[in-house]
């Protein structure tokens, strides 16, 4: 019976650290999302998991230490709900970012964003009006742009050496006009019409702006660069889930073997002691 206990308590120990890298997920998570990523309500329910199988660990310990039935029953069903809950939240963050890349350009390193590219739940609400505006503000604030700006030599990099780099979506999406329009070069940041070129009837062409404030913020395009980005992210952060998910499975399992494995060993107790009372021999006094 102890080694089961200390086998639990072992478990429990083991999920306490698995908490950690959710709960670092979820706080990266958040960092992007002030930085770059503007979507702040996504990594909330990672940050919940990650807590809640950290205090549920700990109550298993103690359950463990203290052969506390009561803590042990509620370590095993609060478990079985984290790890569905991780399980609904894996297939849903794939689930909203199945659809959507960018599109390769021929010459060019970095690929153009559509939003026709994206779609389901995630692209609606990006793209929706109401919530759009403190996306935008926040890329915009985030100086995404202001940070494309390069010199080699003391000088501003070229345009070859600009159609080499690799930009990140929100960088591709925002802070440039799509390749299809035509545009020439000037800097990161600032593009020039081609003088008597009818422009393709991409609409995201006619919203550039050379306005630092402005640049391609309303386009289409920029939209797609948060979801591509959104997508980045999450991606990686599954992986993470995916891997504790199995390691917190076998964990559980082997600790609902260890807890009946303690029951019955409980049970067997009384009975045991009594074929033993009767085995001993009976004292006679005089």
């Amino acid at each position: 019976m102890r080694t089961s206990n200390h086998l639990i308590g072992l478990l429990n120990f083991l999920t306490f650290l698995l908490s950690i890298p959710i709960l670092a997920g979820g706080i990266w998570l958040s960092t992007r999302a002030n930085n770059s990523d503007c979507m702040s309500f996504l990594q909330w329910p990672l940050i919940v998991i990650g807590a809640s199988i950290m205090v549920v660990s700990l109550a298993g310990i103690a359950g463990a230490c203290y052969r506390n039935t009561f803590l042990m029953y509620l370590y095993l069903w609060a478990m079985f709900v984290i790890v569905a809950v991780l399980i609904g939240f894996i297939i849903f963050a794939y689930a909203v970012t199945d659809k959507g890349s960018g599109r390769p350009v021929l010459n060019r390193v970095y690929p153009d964003y559509y939003l026709q590219d994206y779609s389901g739940w995630l692209k609606d609400r990006v793209a929706s009006d109401g919530y759009w505006g403190k996306i935008r503000s926040c890329v915009h604030d985030s100086n995404a742009c202001a940070k494309t700006g390069r010199f080699i030599g003391g000088y501003p990099e070229t345009a070859d050496m600009y159609y080499l780099r690799k930009l990140n979506p929100i960088q591709s999406g925002c802070c440039k006009p799509p390749t299809e329009c035509g545009y020439v070069y000037v800097n990161e940041t600032v593009w020039n019409p081609v003088n008597g070129a009818i422009l393709p009837s991409n609409l995201d062409c006619s919203r550039w702006s050379n306005d630092q404030e402005q640049l391609c913020y309303n386009c289409d395009s920029c939209k797609a660069g948060v979801l591509g980005s959104l997508k980045k992210s999450w991606r990686k952060v599954s992986v993470i889930n995916i891997v504790v998910l199995i390691i917190l499975v076998i964990a559980y399992v082997i600790a609902c073997g260890a807890f009946k494995n303690n029951k019955r060993m409980d049970n067997d107790e009384p009975y045991g002691a009594t074929r033993m009372e009767k085995a001993r021999p009976t004292r006679i006094h005089f």
